[in-house]
């Protein structure tokens, strides 16, 4: 089992990064799954089968946004959710057979045994104001890091900032492997019209765009980075659920200030699939995990932490 996590709360990147693994994890011949808590979801049950690889059982409303993501953007792995992850992990092992498991946000998750302990930071605001929540964005205590087995900076390019993370980590934690990666643009989609493009589509043109994720001046800056002619953001709370009246006026505003496209994440457009047809300008970005160096000596650390030789070896910590 690899957990995927964090120290602070939302916005180091865990969705593609656990997209990354589980497509590096297929391709090695693993039986894969996701467990995950399913944050935001309004199931009831016990557990909940969001995928099981080839179908999709379970809607954003019911599942959360990112499991449901997760679902769509990983043909052959099941996702599911429990708040409870050994019994998410309990019931993939008994009806897919897993051999390799992927804890979504799973650091503070302590009760399950796992292979190895991954965590993300944000090169460019890792620890926000250093305060626990509710006065800040930590989960707990900085020097809770030594539990981890390995760091990755997300978006690493962020220049002084990243670099006196890597100090930081190097200096504190200097046995423990460390690796820089960035969410680099891949596609921009429009669904209405089943058009796809690269993301040098938009540059040059006006765009009104609009987000509902923990970080949205990230995506302000990465349509920047891509030279669109942001002529209008609007952003709203994490895990939004948008409503008519709000994608109405979004349409309208891209009407009157004349810009070609209406443009969101993907992680906000499996939130709001129904309103597709309300516009065929809306359009939405998708990212990828890539890692600037050291990506092999990652995946050789991870296939010798969690190797067929583990593969029965999923339980509770005593």
């Amino acid at each position: 089992m690899v957990s995927i996590g964090n120290l602070t709360v939302g916005g180091t990147g865990k969705t593609p990064a656990a997209c990354m693994l589980a497509e590096w994890a297929l391709d090695e011949k693993y039986s894969v799954a996701v467990l995950s808590r399913g944050y935001g979801g309004r199931y009831k049950t016990k557990t909940l089968e969001v995928s099981d690889g080839q179908n999709i059982y379970a809607g954003p409303a019911e599942a959360g946004d990112e499991p449901y993501l997760l679902a769509r953007k990983l043909p052959g792995v099941p996702v599911i959710i429990s708040k409870k992850r050994y019994l998410a992990g309990a019931l993939a092992h008994k009806k897919f057979g897993i051999n390799f498991y992927i804890l979504d946000d799973g650091f503070q998750h302590l009760d399950l045994e796992r292979d190895l302990d991954l965590v993300l930071m944000d090169g460019s605001d890792p620890f926000g104001n250093g305060h626990l929540l509710p006065w800040g964005p930590l989960r707990e205590p900085v020097d809770q890091l030594e539990r981890a087995d390995a760091f990755i900076i997300t978006r690493a390019h962020h220049g002084v900032t990243g670099d006196d993370l890597t100090g930081f980590l190097k200096k504190r934690f200097p046995d423990k492997p460390l690796f820089l990666s960035d969410h680099a643009p891949e596609r921009i989609i429009f669904p209405n019209k089943s058009e796809t493009y690269d993301p040098e589509f938009l540059r040059g043109k006006p765009v009104v765009a609009f987000a509902g994720i923990a970080r949205p001046e990230v995506f302000i800056e990465t349509l920047k980075n891509l030279g669109v002619e942001l002529v209008f953001f609007r952003a709203f709370e994490d895990h939004h659920i948008f409503k008519h009246n709000e994608i109405h006026d979004l349409i309208n505003k891209k009407e009157r200030l004349r810009a070609n496209y209406l443009l969101t994440t993907e992680k906000d457009w499996v939130r709001m699939e129904n309103f597709a047809h309300e516009c065929p300008e809306l359009a939405y970005l998708t990212i990828k995990f890539i890692f600037f160096s050291a990506r092999n000596k990652f995946f050789r650390m991870v296939k010798e932490r969690s190797g067929e030789s583990r593969k029965s070896a999923f339980g509770m910590r005593k």
